[in-house]
Formats: C-alpha cells, structure tokens, sequence
C-alpha cells in the first residue's frame, strides 16, 4: 500500500477521533440573529487552520468579517495585541468594541485594550453541553 494513501487514512481517522467541536448554547442564534448589524471576529491562540475547521463544522465561518490565529500577532493573551489586531481589522475602536470571552488571559486582553467584555462559559462548562 503506498504510503501517501496510509498517510491521508492517518490523517482521516485521526480527524474523526477529535473531539467535536461545541458551542456555547445561545452564541450561535446571537451571531446569527446579530450578523449584518454587527461586524464579528474570532481572536484565537489556535492555527487558522483549526479555527476554519471548527467554524465549518459549527456552521458560522461565514459570519465573522476578521478572524486573527496563532501567527498573526507578535504576543499571545493576555497581551492585548490579538484583539487590538481584530478590531483594527473591523474598524471599530477598542472602546466600542465588546469582548466575549470563556478564558481568563483573554479577559485580561480585553481589560489592556481598554475594551468591553463578558465573561462566558466554555462550551464544555456548560450542562447542555456535556455528553
């Protein structure tokens, strides 16, 4: 068998092994119900490409306007340049600019900009969300 054909069945069942990504209940109706009078962005500590799969398979990739991943910035959270970065992609100033986050770097973040935030439960936090 050649390997590059082991190598993609590798890569496929290492996929379906994942855990499925899950929302935080209420945050997918918000984006949808918001999208259009609100610009969105993700800010992550993850590679585009994780965020991008994870948002394919929740269903709203489409809805954010800037997403900003591992690599893009030159210091993580709680540092607060990933957010400043999202909001100058939007162009929306960092005091009109409100932070949902489920991590406490982030919320740090949010406070160094001089941003807006809300602290939210990780999807796994909470009680619909757990197997």
């Amino acid at each position: 068998m050649p390997v590059a054909v082991v190598a993609d069945r590798h890569r496929e069942l290492y996929q379906e092994m994942l855990p499925k990504p899950a929302a935080v209940p209420g945050v997918l109706e918000h984006i949808e119900e918001a999208h259009g009078r609100i610009p969105f962005a993700i800010v992550s500590g993850s590679s585009r490409a994780s965020v991008t799969a994870s948002l394919t398979t929740l269903g709203p990739l489409d809805r954010f306007e800037a997403m900003v991943c591992d690599g893009d910035y030159p210091r993580p959270r709680p540092a607060p340049d990933p957010i400043l970065l999202a909001a100058r992609q939007l162009g929306v100033d960092p005091e009109r600019y409100l932070v949902f986050e489920d991590a406490d770097n982030g919320v740090r973040a949010a406070q160094a900009a001089g941003m807006a935030w809300v602290r939210v439960p990780g999807p796994r936090a909470h009680p619909a969300a757990r197997g």
